[in-house]
């Protein structure tokens, strides 16, 4: 009889050893989730007041730009020090230039990390798609009623883009690409941004060769010898070599893990 009552008090002891030791282990792992959680509370706090701090700079200068200004007179040059709070970060053999080919450009870099756009910039992430304005006399920013793209020149969406399209055209090096309209009668617009603007600020030998991707969809209208695309050949400065690509299977290409970027066209 001892025998068994002594297994019993043994199994016991035992029992109560494991759920004390349970117990040990589940507050040892309370105390660390506090103790990291304040760790973390205290990384949040720290990392939100440097991002305030960095960020300060440039928030002060958009606003500078357009605050208490009328909303069609806000000129590109407006936005100079916010450039220079966040300057464009070259990134030669991977930039990508595009004009009426937004949606189908950013797809393609969406799924080949290989090209940056300048939405993908610092500055064009922060405010692209977004509408803003000022007002004369006025201190304060407005989203609605400002101007459309069309509704004047020197709105102050308009500048800005024109602007940061100047900072990104001056950043190309290297082999640079741009996706043109193949449906378009007339791919390279003189007005578009990329003819009025960037392509003007590639210059040699810091830019080597531009190479035009236009995009053939089943109703293209065009091809690499229409007569704009020749125009912008013999537009570039001296010593840039120039190529064009029909591409017509650019969503398939893109979806194919298998193939670099440069295999799509």
């Amino acid at each position: 009889m001892e025998s068994g009552l002594e297994r019993k008090r043994g199994r016991r002891k035992l029992i109560m050893a494991v759920i004390l030791a349970v117990i040990v282990v589940v507050v040892i792992a309370i105390i660390l989730a506090v103790v990291l959680s304040r760790r973390d509370d205290d990384f949040k706090r720290e990392f939100m007041g440097r991002c305030q701090n960095a960020c300060l700079e440039f928030k002060c200068a958009v606003l500078q730009a357009y605050i208490n200004k009328d909303h069609c007179e806000v000129l590109p040059e407006a936005y100079d020090p916010v450039i220079a709070a966040a300057p464009m970060e070259s990134a030669c053999n991977r930039l990508m230039f595009w004009s009426k080919t937004k949606d189908v450009v950013h797809e393609f870099t969406g799924k080949k990390d290989c090209f940056r756009t300048v939405e993908d910039s610092l500055l064009g992430s922060v405010l692209d798609d977004l509408v803003w304005c000022g007002k004369k006399g006025s201190n304060e920013t407005f989203t609605t009623g400002c101007p459309g793209w069309k509704g004047c020149v020197k709105s102050p969406v308009r500048s800005f883009w024109n602007r940061i399209s100047a900072a990104f055209g001056d950043s190309a090096c290297g082999n640079v690409t741009v996706m043109l309209n193949g449906s378009l009668q007339t791919p390279f617009h003189n007005e578009s941004i990329f003819a009025s603007i960037e392509v003007k600020r590639f210059t040699s030998p810091k830019v080597k060769a531009l190479n035009v991707v236009l995009v053939t969809p089943e109703n293209f209208v065009t091809n690499c010898t229409n007569a704009s695309l020749q125009n912008l050949k013999m537009g570039l400065d001296e010593g840039i070599g120039y190529g064009c690509s029909e591409v017509s299977q650019l969503e398939a290409c893109a979806s194919d893990p298998e193939k670099p970027c440069g295999a799509c066209w």
